[in-house]
């Protein structure tokens, strides 16, 4: 991708404000499905768990009518955060369960259809589909996304560009849908394949400056690609009115232990990657066909996966660069107060990642994926 927005018209844009936060504060927002606890079908009925919830700002619709997305206040920690989910969560999965369902989280469901999905009223979801057709249908994918609070607008894009660098880390940890309409992919991460297809989707450009996404965003909505900033829906993208980086990296988390490593491993990389730049330091950026590639490399081999490491065009595997990337946070984890949230990164790449234990039910239980479906379920101890 270029590293510059058009510059055809001279027209300045409009400014962005960037609300800015005065710490690094922390959102989290956390997809679920909702699954028949007796076919392991996935069920539309969240139009009537949210309604039964009532008005709160804690749980949201979605695209499709078989998701609630549970969703924090502003916290400073993970461990905050996942307490917060928590409380949501206990009386959210007793009604889900009341009206016969389960609470699941993947990338990816193992075997429902898309075709029998239905969709949440809503003009802005009609006009996507219309827009995107077959492939705004196909997108039957869950996923996290992490909000990290920054002070300043000049900030935001640098750190977002520096941040992909360790793309490849956050995907490959959280990669938890190996499993597409019956079918084993042969890829960790098959959302983060289907998510890319959608327009403005996928990876963002590589801008060092506000002034640079401001021109992007003027540029979007004069050719009508977009109405609305929410619609640029890059894989990191800076959320304006919140004053955070959103990172939306990560495919569905089933339990909250990896999801609180997700959370702190997310925080400790901004947070450093701000204190670094407050310090003078230019950040580390590779080249774009380096980032692209290591985002497809995660997505297919997941923790298997050897990374490009730099513009230099060294490589390593991705579990070895976390152990020396893990040991170089741990003074700023300690400084957040999630040390103990962090050092769970290692479990998920010891015991194995999501995408490894669906194919290893799968395995034992001779491919049967109602069996995935309710190991997944399983997994989610409030």
């Amino acid at each position: 991708m270029s590293s510059l927005p058009g510059s055809a018209d001279s027209h300045t844009p409009p400014r962005i404000d960037f609300a800015g936060s005065p710490r690094p504060t922390l959102g989290v927002e956390w997809e679920f499905a909702l699954v028949d606890a007796r076919t392991r079908d996935l069920s539309n009925e969240a139009a009537a768990v949210i309604a039964e919830i009532g008005e709160t700002p804690h749980v949201h619709k979605e695209l499709l009518r078989n998701t609630v997305e549970v969703v924090t206040g502003v916290c400073d920690t993970a461990g905050e955060a996942m307490d917060d989910l928590r409380s949501t969560l206990g009386p959210v999965r007793r009604i889900v369960r009341d009206r016969g369902m389960e609470l699941f989280c993947a990338g990816t469901h193992p075997f429902a259809e898309w075709e029998s999905q239905q969709l949440t009223e809503g003009q802005r979801y009609a006009e996507l589909i219309k827009r995107t057709q077959w492939w705004g249908r196909q997108m039957l994918i869950w996923g996290v996304h992490v909000h990290v609070g920054i002070s300043s607008a000049h900030k935001v894009m640098p750190i977002i560009t520096s941040l992909l660098n360790q793309y490849p880390h956050l995907l490959a940890l959280s990669a938890s849908s190996p499993y597409w309409d019956g079918e084993d992919t042969g890829y960790a991460s098959n959302r983060a394949m289907m998510f890319q297809q959608l327009p403005t989707a996928g990876l963002p450009f590589h801008f060092q400056k506000w002034s640079h996404f401001e021109r992007f965003v003027y540029d979007q909505r004069k050719t009508g690609i977009i109405d609305h900033m929410n619609e640029i829906r890059w894989d990191i993208r800076p959320s304006p009115h919140l004053g955070t980086i959103e990172v939306r990296i990560f495919d569905g988390v089933s339990n909250i232990a990896e999801l609180g490593a997700l959370v702190a491993l997310t925080h400790c990389l901004i947070v450093d990657l701000d204190r670094r730049l407050d310090a003078g330091e230019q950040l580390p950026t590779m080249p774009p066909w380096h980032v692209q590639e290591n985002k497809w490399r995660a997505a297919r081999y997941g923790l298997d996966a050897e990374i490009i490491l730099d513009a230099d065009s060294n490589e390593r595997l991705v579990t070895e660069d976390l152990d020396e990337l893990l040991n170089r946070l741990e003074p700023v984890a300690a400084s957040l107060n999630c040390a103990d949230e962090l050092a769970r990164v290692v479990d998920i790449y010891t015991l194995g990642g999501s995408y490894q234990r669906q194919r290893r039910v799968a395995e034992e239980t001779d491919g049967d994926l109602l069996e995935v479906v309710d190991a997944l379920v399983s997994e989610l101890v409030l």
